[in-house]
């Protein structure tokens, strides 16, 4: 197969924010140590780190026994976006994706709370999965509004692992997810796997490392929802379902992979490809239009779901 050629596929806004990040986390972070990957990636997200919108308000305190932070704007709110952020179980935590929850919460006017869950190789799986439920649990039991789970890449895994044992153990309280770029476990020999193998920000390789890591010296496990929810038996009985991935990405087709199931089992779901981003955009959107317009539609996306209304997406 012919590589594909992101000169081509990436226009010059984000050639910049690739060519600016990879100034502080380099394309061959996993190969430093856990330590160093951990302070390239806290200094890229500090360089692009925005500003908390003017009358956002946080507080840090603990759900279920795991550090959380809460973002409130304006009045009560009747609706709660819990958020678990990226990093590939790895790197990242309640600062990495700060602005990213503070401008969520100033433009729905929902709480927000971030959770930190554990990461590796500290902590190896379930530790992460059970970190996200018990906060899970804890935030819908403080707050008997309607929930939104949301998060992207390792934390888009989180919540649709959340959302699915939710389905039992908490029926009825998740109003919807909003699933940003996330890693579901998908079959890395087909699609974006083998398009995007070698894709800026994120490759094949890393994903392995980052698999491995996670499941520490067992291998991983298989057909194992909370691992890999693709893996799941069962996809009925699931919360309505926004996941929104980048072109250039190899995590792209597990998207698609995971719209179709949900949809095959009677489910309301919807999967948008945006051309021309790659993984981890988010942080881009102060430089790329195109990764704004995403975040726009991303909030709108959540803004809905709050609200019990399906999202107006393009196509």
């Amino acid at each position: 197969m012919i590589p594909a050629d992101y000169t081509r596929l990436l226009d010059d806004e984000m050639q910049a924010y690739v060519a600016r990040s990879e100034r502080y986390y380099p394309p061959d972070a996993v190969g430093l140590s856990i330590a160093a990957q951990r302070d390239v990636y806290d200094a890229m997200c500090a360089a692009f780190r925005q500003e908390r919108p003017a009358g956002v308000r946080t507080r840090d305190e603990d759900h279920g026994g795991v550090p959380c932070r809460r973002y409130e704007s304006g009045g009560a709110s009747d609706v709660t976006v819990i958020y678990f952020h990226g990093g590939g179980f790895v790197v990242g935590g309640l600062d990495s994706h700060d602005d990213v929850c503070a401008e969520i919460c100033a433009a729905t006017g929902y709480r927000v709370v971030a959770v930190d869950y554990a990461l590796a190789p500290e902590h190896v799986f379930p530790a992460c999965f059970n970190d996200a439920w018990a906060a899970a649990a804890a935030i819908a039991t403080h707050w008997r509004d309607r929930i939104v789970l949301a998060g992207d890449s390792a934390g888009g895994n989180l919540a649709a692992a959340v959302a699915h044992r939710a389905r039992r153990d908490m029926p009825g309280r998740i109003a919807g997810q909003m699933l940003i770029y996330p890693g579901l476990g998908g079959d890395d020999t087909r699609g974006s796997c083998i398009t995007h193998a070698q894709a800026p920000q994120l490759t094949v390789a890393d994903l392995g490392f980052y698999k491995a890591i996670r499941a520490g010296s067992k291998d991983a496990p298989d057909g194992d929802p909370r691992f890999a929810p693709l893996h799941d038996a069962d996809f009925t009985g699931l919360p309505p379902s926004v996941v929104i991935t980048a072109q250039c990405d190899p995590l792209s087709s597990d998207g698609q992979a995971y719209r179709d199931a949900l949809r095959a089992a009677g489910g309301q779901a919807a999967w948008l490809e945006e051309p021309g981003l790659v993984h981890g955009y988010l942080r881009a959107r102060v430089m790329s239009a195109r990764a704004r317009d995403s975040f726009d539609r991303i909030v709108a996306a959540i803004a809905a779901l709050g609200r019990g209304d399906w999202p107006a997406l393009p196509g």
